[in-house]
């Protein structure tokens, strides 16, 4: 699979307007299919377009400072030149005048289906991701963007929203290390004993009558980053959910069940998935009998 990231400037054409599509999910992992295409694409201002609106909704993306900090030095007023949602609308106008569908369960993903070739865009704010199992489809596509906006292909894909990809002949990696390693440095747990298990068996956290945080703030907003890092970390999965039911009144007990997770974490943050190049397009779900 050929990783690449593209950046966009003003747009050379009016594509046309539709009603601006909000809502989605974090940005998914790359299909595990041996693909020549994935690409992130940047846009600029558009002197035609307002810039009253917000842009579309991303609920669990991680922090701006992750990922998007070198791209800001290029393009640093984007959001105060343009509307985010306008622009949105412009750009899905663009892939489904292609022939690219938009998913009902991401709004961000549009997917193109034509014989053997299969091409997948992936939208958040102004960067795209194209991944696509033939690599003159994908060139094809690339330069009629090229034709509707101003485009720099940017190479191939290595950091993404915090999620870092290695490709190889075996297959993708993906994994959030220096996302996990900022984590532990701001909690001040980076020279910290690492953990052999997230949680303890029997916690009884539920149940648990600790003091009451004073302020819950510091915990909430580390659950959410570590709800972001489940991405790729489906071994603290159950340990998140059952730390996140205790937002609304965190106790004493719950904070230090927090760090114990991430002290696992310390143990070994470069843990991700791999997704092998000769697995099928197969989904297998489990499940437990209670």
């Amino acid at each position: 699979m050929g990783l690449c990231r593209t950046s966009y400037g003003i747009p050379s054409g009016d594509i046309g307007d539709t009603p601006p599509v909000t809502g989605g999910d974090p940005p998914p992992s790359p299909a595990a299919t041996p693909s020549p295409g994935l690409s992130g694409i940047t846009a600029g201002p558009d002197p035609e377009i307002s810039s009253s609106a917000s842009p579309p909704s991303s609920p669990t993306a991680p922090s701006p400072t992750l990922g998007l900090e070198k791209r800001q030095k290029k393009v640093p007023s984007v959001l105060k030149d343009y509307s985010p949602r306008n622009w949105f609308a412009k750009l899905s106008t663009a892939l489904r005048s292609y022939g690219f569908l938009q998913s009902d369960a991401d709004h961000t993903l549009f997917t193109y289906q034509k014989g053997d070739i299969f091409l997948s865009v992936l939208m958040y704010m102004d960067d795209l991701i194209l991944a696509g199992n033939n690599s003159t489809a994908c060139s094809s596509f690339k330069k009629y963007l090229n034709d509707c906006f101003k485009l720099k292909d940017l190479g191939h894909l290595k950091y993404f929203l915090g999620i870092e990809a290695a490709r190889g002949l075996r297959g993708l990696f993906l994994s959030q290390r220096k996302y996990a390693l900022d984590i532990l440095s701001e909690s001040g747990l980076s020279v910290s004993k690492p953990a052999a298990f997230p949680m303890e068996q029997n916690h009884g956290l539920a149940l648990t009558g600790g003091p009451f945080l004073s302020d819950p703030g510091p915990y909430r907003r580390l659950i959410g980053r570590l709800v972001y890092l489940t991405i790729t970390r489906p071994d603290i999965y159950y340990a998140v959910h059952v730390l996140s039911q205790f937002m609304q009144s965190p106790r004493s007990q719950h904070w230090d069940a927090t760090l114990q997770v991430l002290r696992y974490l310390k143990a070994a943050p470069g843990q991700g998935l791999f997704l092998p190049a000769d697995s099928p397009l197969q989904i297998y779900a489990f499940c437990d009998s209670d």
